[in-house]
């Protein structure tokens, strides 16, 4: 079956592979010429250059040239030294900033049409008044539809400077002829605090997908709405999140730690120590925090949950996480590329190092992780596996373990029918979130009555949706749709939350999730022993 290719858990290789960093930004004041260096090695590769732009008989590209050069020796670094071509750091850029300017709609290329699935919670459209189900005709009189348009020169076409204004014409469902709105261009939010709700009276939810810029506010502003709400304790949700800024790790990892606590130490080239220390202005730190964690959970996430675990704070749960501990500073190369380098190593206040050896090189340090996400059942890696170089003991007495990720407190194995390949595959394909979306666009009206509150407690696939979905299935993936059978009951709950990301949110769709996560039944189940003893 194709979705038993070595690659395809998770396809998460794609984002360990050029997402997972911890960066600080690095802004020199120039770039160096080299013109009249009195390094020899530096001289011989300006003069190979010039021999090829100059000499060679056919003509070169000398820049595709550079960049696969600088590519080739970043790869020979180490795995997480990278490089950002010009193209692409921009949007590299935007992603760690948290927003961009735009008009912000999330949208499919529907049948040669700009379709709204849905404005984005408090952005410009949805403050114009644009609603799921839309259809985009025009922008200050260019014509969108009908031109076959990709996705990013429809973006293109709809961003523009903060304050500018973009007249849209739209054709709306039920309404017999076109819509006018007036758009002004703002900051879109990309948000990196996926959800937030209470769990229960006293237990709330966060769950963030990167260290972003924005990605302390986001926290904050999430946790002061749940302690409104009674929330004293919280489980902090860091699954396949790839990590991001150090400096927002520390300010996370600060909220659960007292003033003075060591949360990391780093080492660079020259053994310069550099440490960071808990302030004072924690909000958590008398409260019970469980941190989940799992095999892509990398990095940043990783500074966070060994902080908590070394100072014995909290309880980890989930599966061991993926072991990356390097520093990356991102430089700029002068023309618009730039370069994420690795400069130090990060240590947790143990003095652990978590990064997994890749001393037989990048292509083995990622093989072996592909080996691992085949084989997640088994991994559970005991302390009778683990050198006894690598034992680390916490304030308290626990034992911790370096040498390749975070290892938790409490293990919760992988669930086949939560995390197989299939389900895994739908949860990231888009099937599942198109397949709903051309429903919502026949039947939207039918759904426009629900309350959130109706949906979540009354709102069931029937099966009727399921089998219309298995059809589909069959039809867009050319892959039998008896695959999907053995998990008919986790799919329906995967249709529910595609269900309520469209009509709701994230937030609605991580409450629905909640109710078959293996990991959040395991927090439940402490939460509850907790609170009886």
């Amino acid at each position: 079956m194709a979705l038993n290719q070595k690659h395809l858990p998770f396809f998460a290789g794609v984002l360990i592979a050029v997402g997972i960093f911890i960066g600080v930004k690095f802004n020199p004041s120039g770039v160096d010429s080299y013109s009249h260096t009195t390094n020899l090695s530096k001289q011989k590769v300006n003069r190979l250059i010039d021999y090829l732009e100059y000499e060679y008989v056919d003509p070169v590209d000398t820049d595709s040239i550079v960049e696969g050069f600088i590519d080739t020796v970043l790869q020979n670094l180490d795995p997480h030294s990278s490089y950002i071509p010009k193209q692409d750091l921009a949007a590299v850029t935007e992603y760690m900033k948290g927003d961009f300017i735009g008009i912000g709609v999330r949208f499919y290329n529907y049948k040669d049409t700009i379709a709204v699935i849905r404005p984005i919670e408090g952005g410009p459209s949805f403050r114009a008044g644009i609603l799921a189900g839309d259809r985009i005709l025009m922008a200050d009189q260019d014509t969108i539809h009908d031109q076959n348009w990709s996705s990013d020169q429809v973006i293109q076409r709809l961003r523009g400077k903060k304050n500018s204004k973009v007249q849209l014409t739209v054709k709306r469902a039920g309404v017999d002829s076109v819509l006018d709105f007036e758009i002004i261009r703002a900051e879109v939010p990309i948000k990196s605090v996926e959800a937030s709700y209470m769990i229960s009276p006293t237990l709330g939810y966060i769950k963030i997908n990167r260290f972003a810029e924005s990605t302390y506010l986001e926290f904050e502003k999430a946790l002061d709405t749940l302690i409104d709400e009674g929330a004293s304790n919280l489980v902090l949700d860091l699954r396949d999140n790839p990590g991001g800024f150090l400096q927002i790790a520390e300010q996370i990892a600060d909220e659960f730690l007292e003033a003075g606590k060591l949360i990391l130490f780093t080492k660079n080239k020259s053994n310069t120590i550099d440490e960071s220390f808990a302030t004072a202005k924690g909000r958590l730190e008398a409260a019970e925090v469980y941190v989940l964690l799992n095999e892509n959970s990398a990095s940043a996430s990783e500074i966070v949950a060994g902080a908590l675990q070394d100072n014995d704070k909290g309880t980890i749960i989930g599966r061991r996480s993926f072991g990356k501990g390097l520093v990356q500073r991102e430089m700029d190369l002068g023309d618009g590329s730039a370069i994420r380098l690795t400069t130090s190593r990060y240590y947790t206040p143990t003095g652990r190092s978590i990064q997994r050896s890749y001393a037989k090189g990048s292509e083995a340090y990622y093989d072996a992780y592909y080996e691992r996400m085949e084989d997640r059942a088994g991994d559970t890696l005991p302390s009778d596996r683990v050198s006894d170089s690598l034992v680390f003991t916490t304030p308290k007495g626990k034992t911790v373990y370096g040498g390749g990720g975070i290892i938790p407190d409490v293990y919760v194995p992988y669930d086949p029918n939560f995390n197989s390949d299939v389900v895994e595959f739908l949860k990231i394909s888009g099937l599942m979130d198109f397949f709903v979306f051309e429903h919502l666009d026949r039947q939207r009206m039918e759904y426009t009555s629900f309350s959130e509150l109706e949906f979540l407690e009354a709102f069931e696939i029937s099966d009727l949706i399921y089998e219309q979905f298995s059809m589909y299935f069959l039809e867009t993936s050319q892959l039998d749709n008896r695959t999907i059978e053995p998990y008919k009951t986790t799919l329906k709950t995967l249709l529910k939350c595609a269900f309520a990301k469209q009509l709701f949110g994230d937030n609605t769709a991580a409450k629905v999730l909640s109710a078959i996560d293996p990991m959040l039944q395991k927090v439940n189940n402490l939460d509850a022993n907790l609170n009886s003893n």
